[in-house]
């Protein structure tokens, strides 16, 4: 008697077609509101204005949303992203007003924005706080810092005749014709994906996320792996508040908290495009890239403010929930 191997089932066209979807929800996303744009507003794909996406809305977005890339790799969540990017504005602003060199400025700026994550992996990996919790206490705590630093929250400018030429260069010069501010975040973006593909760190950064009571268990010291997340993402976020700063040669309180929210949809946008749902810098990038483009198009075809939020918001929706529904029908 011979034993039959049963056949495999073939897979039927939605389970095909759903898989693509799983896979590539956010790169279809990204090429929809590109196609969209490019018929809505005959200056979108100007070159002009493609440049403008990617000095303006995509540069230092993208380094605040790999700030929080690292915090959600280990299952948390930094809402100080903001407090970090301020506190080295007002460190670099301020130390070039007294007259330091650009370079002890930075690094005082660079350290300021570090010692946010260090707080936030005290509460965190020490105390026990939840991410949620600690974080959200030092964005209040961060808050009321810089009123009080300022008088109630007045800028800290520079004066015009005062800016010294390496300052400016951080944040309008270029490099074979490329604006520095955007070397900067691609070295940023290159660096952190080696560091959470290829680093012992980030491997096990990424499986703290999925369990970490295993990860526990197998004797690693998990607590220290999260404690060096969140200390990087303090300095991450650091350096977007040293390129703001430069850009726009003044300090203005609590002005990072303008990117919390987008970095936190680009960062979940981001994990649609892993299998498992994991975050991931290219996925981050992209998802960057797709909410920069659509704040951008949508200005061009004239809506408002409140409407451009309105539709960032419905993107996110939809990419996510395209992304997980398509992702249960197909596993089901």
């Amino acid at each position: 008697m011979t034993l039959q191997t049963p056949a495999l089932e073939a897979p039927t066209p939605f389970r095909a077609v759903a898989g693509v979807i799983v896979n590539n929800a956010l790169v279809l996303a990204l090429i929809t509101v590109f196609a969209i744009f490019s018929f809505a507003s005959p200056t979108f794909l100007t070159i002009a204005n493609l440049q403008s996406i990617l000095v303006n809305n995509f540069t230092l977005l993208a380094i605040v949303a790999i700030a929080m890339t690292f915090a959600v790799s280990v299952g948390g969540i930094d809402l100080s992203v903001g407090t970090a990017v301020d506190f080295a504005s007002f460190a670099f602003v301020s130390l070039v007003l007294a007259g330091q060199p650009v370079a002890v400025a930075a690094l005082a700026g660079l350290g300021a924005g570090a010692a946010v994550g260090a707080f936030n992996a005290v509460l965190i990996s020490g105390i026990g706080i939840s991410p949620f919790l600690a974080t959200l206490g030092t964005l209040f705590i961060g808050r009321s810092i810089q009123q009080l630093l300022t008088n109630g929250g007045n800028p800290v400018y520079l004066p015009p005749s005062g800016v010294p030429e390496a300052f400016r260069f951080l944040g309008r010069g270029a490099i074979a014709g490329i604006p520095v501010p955007l070397i900067i975040a691609a070295i940023i973006i290159l660096g952190a994906t080696v560091v959470l593909t290829r680093a012992r760190f980030g491997r096990v950064a990424l499986a703290i996320g999925i369990l970490a009571s295993v990860v526990r268990y197998s004797g690693i010291a998990a607590r220290a792996h999260v404690a060096v997340a969140f200390i990087l993402a303090g300095l991450i976020a650091a350096v977007a508040g040293l390129i703001l700063s430069a850009t726009v040669t003044v300090y203005i309180p609590s002005s990072g908290s303008a990117f919390l929210l987008n970095a936190i949809g680009a960062t979940f946008i981001g994990t649609t495009l892993s299998r498992l749902g994991r975050p991931n810098i290219p996925g981050t990038v992209l998802g960057v890239l797709l909410l920069g483009i659509v704040a951008n198009g949508l200005l061009l075809t004239g809506l408002n403010f409140y409407w451009q939020q309105v539709g960032t918001g419905l993107l996110i929706f939809a990419v996510l929930a395209l992304s997980f529904i398509t992702r249960r029908k197909a596993s089901s």
